[in-house]
C-alpha cells in the first residue's frame, strides 16, 4: 500500500513538474516576444511616444495661450476705442469676452497636469522595463532568441501604409513621398 501511495505521489509530482515546465515555457515565449532579436524596443518606443505627446501638448497649449493673450490685448484696445460710445451692451460683450479669455487660460492648465501624469506612466514603464531586462539577463538573450514566437495579426494590405502620427525623426518627408510616387505618378494624379 505504501508503494501505491508512493507511485501516486510520484505521478502527481510528475504532473506538477510538467505543468510548471509548461508555465516556464510560456513565460520564456512571452519574454522573447517582448524584445526579439532585431526588433525595436517596445518600452523605449512607448516612452518616446509619451514624451512626444507631452511635447505636442505643450506646443499646442503655448500657441493657444499666446493667441488668447493677443485676443485679450485686442479686446482691451477695442474697449478703449469704443469707450466714448457708452453702450451698455458693448460693455457686456467685452466683459463676456474677458471672462471667456480667463476660462481658456484656466483650461490650459491641463497641460501641466497631463505632463505630470504622463511622466508617472513613463516612470512606471521604465520600472517594468528594468525588471523585464533583469529577467532577460538572468535567462539569457541567446536562450530566449531560440524561442520561436509567432505573433499572429490579421494582415491588412494597407496596414503597412498606416502609421498614424509619427515621431519627427521617423516621419516621412515630402521628398520621400515624391520619390516613392515619382513625377509620372504625381502628374497622373493631377493630370
Amino acid at each position: 500500500m505504501a508503494n501505491a501511495k508512493g507511485s501516486a505521489d510520484a505521478a502527481g509530482l510528475k504532473r506538477e513538474l510538467v505543468g510548471l515546465f509548461g508555465h516556464l515555457q510560456k513565460i520564456r515565449a512571452d519574454l522573447a516576444a517582448l524584445n526579439p532579436p532585431g526588433s525595436s524596443d517596445h518600452f523605449n518606443s512607448m516612452s518616446e511616444q509619451l514624451d512626444a505627446i507631452v511635447a505636442a501638448t505643450e506646443t499646442a497649449t503655448n500657441t493657444i495661450m499666446e493667441s488668447v493673450e493677443e485676443i485679450d490685448g485686442l479686446m482691451t484696445e477695442a474697449r478703449v476705442l469704443v469707450a466714448d460710445a457708452q453702450s451698455p451692451r458693448l460693455e457686456q460683450i467685452f466683459d463676456s469676452v474677458g471672462d471667456r479669455v480667463n476660462q481658456v487660460f484656466e483650461a490650459c492648465s491641463f497641460q501641466d497636469i497631463t505632463g505630470q501624469r504622463v511622466s508617472k506612466v513613463v516612470n512606471s514603464l521604465k520600472f517594468v522595463e528594468d525588471r523585464v531586462n533583469s529577467i532577460i539577463l538572468t535567462w539569457g538573450r541567446e536562450e530566449l532568441a531560440k524561442v520561436v514566437v509567432e505573433i499572429k495579426q490579421e494582415e491588412d494590405p494597407d496596414r503597412k501604409l498606416l502609421h498614424g502620427p509619427q515621431l519627427p525623426n521617423e516621419a516621412m518627408g515630402q521628398a520621400d513621398v515624391d520619390a516613392l510616387l515619382g513625377q509620372d505618378a504625381i502628374d497622373k494624379l493631377f493630370g
